[in-house]
């Protein structure tokens, strides 16, 4: 095997490991944007129930309606 062709195999290697890297980079990007939504999500929930137990509504313990 000549120069040549293991630069060749090296610039290969190199751009495999540029498009994973990029795919890897948009992966953790979506997943941070998922749970920043999933957090936000939560925080409107716990708001929701705090609300309704200040108001004398307690979720928590109340009796689904088909009971």
């Amino acid at each position: 095997m000549n120069h040549e062709d293991r630069f060749v195999d090296i610039e290969i290697k190199l751009a495999l490991q540029e498009d994973l890297v990029d795919t890897l980079n948009q992966t953790v990007y979506q997943q941070a944007r998922k749970i920043d939504q999933l957090e936000a999500m939560v925080a409107k929930l716990a708001e929701h129930i705090r609300n309704l137990q200040e108001a004398g509504q307690n979720p928590i313990n109340e009796r689904p309606p088909h009971y």
